[in-house]
């Protein structure tokens, strides 16, 4: 299998290495090659990795959890990062989950208007999402990752031997994420997670690098096409939100306490296309066949709140949203997306407590 793979424009260049038992190489390779280099761990994997301690390195580590995603713990880390005479030739390293990923990329991305970064996604979920693609920021009262920048990495390391340590809840979570690559954009990726889910939810380490590398390889497809999510058609990054609008408010209104990301993006999914049926775009056997694989790999697919509406508000907060409308991600089959405008909250809300 290829282990290499490239985001590559006009103005950005971003590397993403796929390799095994190589996280301490790594960051003795960049320790060696630049001036300073900060390394930020997510706390619980910190002792994981050993590697030669140099002068040019300064590790900092932070507990995490979508808590850490907040103007406050922002503004601690970059006031460290700044004390500890942090300069335009540093290098920043974030070891950890898909939250340390988003605040550290999102410090890099400004302090001293921009330092290269390096990210070592340690879940899966992070590994298949929301380390690729360069979208960094923290959460407000009034909706998640409502502040932010589009911001890429210099490199991405996959290393898919620090999975081993992660609990099953967590493995899950990742693979509602590897879920939604295959309905938006490949049936023949959901076909092969339907025969193959039980061999990757127990980490069979070929079947989950296949299910890593062709889920990058999908989200590149949209991140390629339109990085800063501009567009407003079928190739819009925004594809990649499907069961996002519905889970991003799920989290929020739960304040990121009741369900981790996956678990809610796994009930938005769910919502999304039960939406996408009763809009008439999403056959019901197919609606069907999906709730089966759910059930089947016993991935969450619902919350009483979906029909509450407290939830509207919630959703009106959505980054996609424009002039008054609700806008969806949404399918109109397994493996085809759809960039579904202009539902007014009303009309959502009579959707959700008919479904």
């Amino acid at each position: 299998m290829q282990n290499r793979l490239l985001i590559k424009n006009k103005n950005l260049k971003t590397e993403i290495i796929i390799r095994k038992n190589y996280i301490s190489k790594f960051i003795e390779e960049i320790a060696n090659k630049n001036e300073r280099v900060f390394c930020i761990f997510d706390s619980k994997v910190k002792n994981s990795f050993k590697f030669t301690k140099q002068k040019n390195i300064k590790v900092f580590s932070i507990k995490c959890g979508e808590e850490i995603k907040t103007i406050n713990v922002y503004k601690d880390l970059t006031e460290k990062l700044i004390k500890n005479n942090v300069n335009r030739r540093s290098i920043i390293v974030a070891i950890g989950g898909g939250t340390l990923g988003d605040l550290v990329g999102f410090a890099a991305s400004t302090v001293l208007r921009g330092l290269d970064f390096f990210l070592v996604p340690t879940t899966l979920l992070s590994q298949v999402d929301s380390s690729i693609g360069g979208k960094n920021g923290i959460n407000t009262n009034f909706g998640k990752n409502l502040i932010g920048t589009f911001y890429q990495p210099k490199k991405v390391l996959i290393d898919i031997s620090v999975l081993n340590s992660l609990p099953k809840k967590q493995i899950k979570s990742g693979y509602a994420e590897i879920i939604k690559h295959a309905l938006i954009n490949d049936y023949s990726f959901f076909c092969w997670l339907e025969k193959n889910s039980n061999k990757l939810l127990n980490l069979n380490k070929s079947f989950l690098e296949k299910a890593i590398y062709k889920s990058i390889k999908i989200k590149l497809f949209y991140v390629n096409k339109d990085e800063k999510e501009i567009l407003l058609n079928n190739n819009s990054r925004a594809m990649l939100n499907f069961g996002h609008t519905i889970g991003h408010a799920i989290e929020s209104h739960y304040n990121y306490k009741k369900y981790n990301h996956g678990e809610s993006i796994s009930i938005g999914m769910i919502t999304e296309a039960k939406i996408s049926n009763y809009l008439g775009l999403l056959s019901s056997v197919e609606l069907e066949r999906i709730i089966t694989h759910f059930k089947k790999c016993r991935l969450k697919i619902y919350d009483y709140i979906i029909k509450d509406k407290l939830l509207i508000n919630k959703l009106t907060k959505d980054k996609k949203n424009y002039l008054n409308y609700i806008n969806f991600s949404l399918i109109n089959k397994i493996g085809s997306s759809i960039f579904y405008k202009k539902l007014d909250k009303n009309k959502v809300y009579k959707i959700l407590k008919n479904i």
